[in-house]
């Protein structure tokens, strides 16, 4: 009888073990992929060397940041500033989209650490970098948060949607530097 409980409290353990496990490669492989970050042109909002937090199931909005990749397999982090059918323009540091003025609260710190003179975003039409007045369909307007040096929309130009891979929402690694990315 005792030997009968233990077979069953390890065949129960095994089973509780293999559901365990069938939820951890679900979670970790089609909703929550782990991310490093690499470079720093997300400074101040991610760092070289976080571990983030990827979903793929949620739609690209403006100021989120995404996951995508290039078609030579480079695999990048930035904000989406613009959206398809948007009209995107800089002037005098200011965001400009479809003629109306739009704050960019999340770049706050990188302004107070950046001891350059201004502007921390220079000028710029989206005719000038991509040859059209507004973003084509299925088509976003990227930059990093760091601009003064990031490879982004302004230097490859747009990013088609199917390239996306997810939205960062959080950092998980260092432990230090644990948040939600907004």
């Amino acid at each position: 009888m005792k030997n009968l409980l233990t077979k069953n409290h390890l065949w129960l353990g095994v089973k509780y073990f293999l559901i365990s496990l069938f939820i951890g490669v679900i979670v970790r492989g089609f909703l929550l992929i782990p991310v490093p970050v690499t470079g720093n042109s997300m400074d101040q909002t991610l760092s070289q060397g976080d571990m983030v937090l990827m979903e793929k199931f949620s739609k690209v909005k403006r100021f989120d940041v995404i996951v995508f990749q290039q078609t030579d397999g480079t695999i990048y982090i930035k904000r989406v500033i613009g959206l398809p059918g948007d009209e995107i323009r800089y002037e005098k540091d200011q965001l400009y989209v479809n003629g109306h003025k739009m704050s960019e609260s999340f770049l706050t710190n990188n302004r107070s650490h950046d001891h350059q003179v201004s502007p921390y975003t220079t000028d710029f039409q989206l005719n000038e970098l991509i040859g059209e007045k507004k973003l084509p369909n299925n088509e976003y307007f990227v930059l990093g948060d760091n601009r003064r040096i990031s490879k982004d929309s302004r230097s490859f130009g747009t990013v088609q949607g199917k390239d996306i891979l997810g939205k960062a929402q959080a950092v998980y690694y260092p432990m230090t530097q644990i948040k939600n990315i907004s």
